[in-house]
Order: C-alpha cells, then sequence, then structure tokens
C-alpha cells in the first residue's frame, strides 16, 4: 500500500476524454500573454482551447470585436433643435 502511485489523468482518462480518443496534436503560435492568461484558468491549456473552438464552430458566443459589430449611427435631430 505504500507504493501507490498517484492517479495521473494522462494514464487513466476519464469517461469523457474516452469518447474522444482520436485526438491529433498539433502546433501552434500563440501570444504569449494569452497563453498566462490561459494557464491562470488551468495547468492544460489545451482544454481551454479546444473548448472554445468547439464553441465558436457551434456559434454559442458571438464575437464582440470591432470587425463584428454594426456600426450605431448617432441620430440627428430634426431641424429647429440644434442644427439650424
Amino acid at each position: 500500500m505504500g507504493n501507490r502511485k498517484p492517479m495521473n489523468t494522462q494514464e487513466n482518462p476519464t469517461n469523457g476524454e474516452k469518447i474522444h480518443t482520436d485526438k491529433v496534436e498539433i502546433a501552434v503560435r500563440l501570444d504569449s500573454e494569452l497563453i498566462a492568461q490561459i494557464q491562470h484558468l488551468t495547468n492544460d491549456p489545451s482544454k481551454v482551447i479546444e473548448v472554445a473552438i468547439r464553441q465558436w464552430l457551434r456559434g454559442d458566443i458571438p464575437r464582440d470585436d470591432e470587425l463584428t459589430r454594426t456600426p450605431i449611427r448617432t441620430p440627428i435631430p430634426p431641424r429647429g433643435e440644434w442644427n439650424d
């Protein structure tokens, strides 16, 4: 009993990992600040990246950046209020 090793999740996959056993390892170049933020969430950034890609492909998360926003036009008041 004294020689028991701690359970390693890579050696003993969980039920969720058994479903997707055909994973492919890829190399991705990411901003170091982005990786630092991800490492605050987990020690396994690949899980965060995989979940984000799945959500993006399903369209679960609406994008909120400058290129996807519809420009909001400020209405011009009718004549006689301030633009005479």
